[in-house]
């Protein structure tokens, strides 16, 4: 079951900053999880949030502001991250967030920047997941060498999910563990999110989960082991 650092390791660190992936590599992960946006100048950060009031405490709309005006919040760019990815040998989940006013051009723009990288990516031997709560986001993201992910939180969309990996939540995954063997009966593989819990961390490997995305990657490696 491989470990996915959700957002970095970020117990005691701000998410999706570089310390926070840095953490995770010592914490023994095999891979970063990072949410993407456009800024206005259609730079691809690494942000969950549509604004930086949570992070900052000061509000800037993301798709609003150049990437010059975020400099108070430090965004790490999707560039940064997928290069430090492939120096630490570390696989890469990526979620595009959804619904955005300039619809499908995150995919476009994060896709483009991937295929610049080809040649590294495939020396490095890292895997790339591109994610959403989207269909028609993992639908402009299907024709390509990079694997799809699609996210759930309900057990009634994840028959109706066409990628080769399903994602659904530790939550859904509590009330339905055989979402797992039933995922896996079509050759699919499952990525769980976002499991924080030593219990919940027993469960996905017992169930046979092939990957989580996890806020404590130490805690998921002191479990397996």
């Amino acid at each position: 079951m491989k470990i996915y650092a959700h957002r970095g390791a970020h117990l005691g660190l701000i998410e999706m900053s570089l310390p926070a992936y840095q953490a995770a590599i010592a914490q023994g992960a095999d891979g970063f999880e990072c949410d993407v946006r456009l800024t206005a100048d259609q730079e691809i950060i690494c942000w969950h949030d549509a604004d930086t009031t949570r992070i900052t405490g000061r509000k800037a709309v993301i798709s609003n502001t150049r990437l010059v005006d975020l400099e108070f919040a430090s965004p790490l760019r999707l560039e940064e991250l997928l290069q430090l990815a492939i120096t630490a040998k570390k696989d890469l989940a990526i979620e595009t967030k959804h619904p955005v006013a300039t619809g499908g051009l995150i995919e476009r723009e994060v896709l483009a920047l991937l295929f610049s990288y080809e040649k590294q990516i495939d020396e490095s031997g890292i895997k790339i997941s591109l994610m959403s709560f989207s269909w028609r986001a993992m639908q402009r993201c299907k024709e390509t060498a990079f694997d799809t992910t699609f996210l759930s939180k309900r057990k009634s969309l994840v028959p109706y999910a066409m990628t080769p990996i399903v994602g659904p939540s530790i939550t859904l995954l509590r009330a339905h563990p055989e979402i797992v063997r039933e995922v896996h009966q079509e050759g699919k593989r499952i990525f769980v999110w976002t499991v924080n819990q030593e219990a919940d961390i027993e469960l996905c490997l017992r169930l046979g989960v092939d990957a989580i995305a996890t806020d404590n990657p130490a805690l998921a490696r002191k479990v397996l082991g």
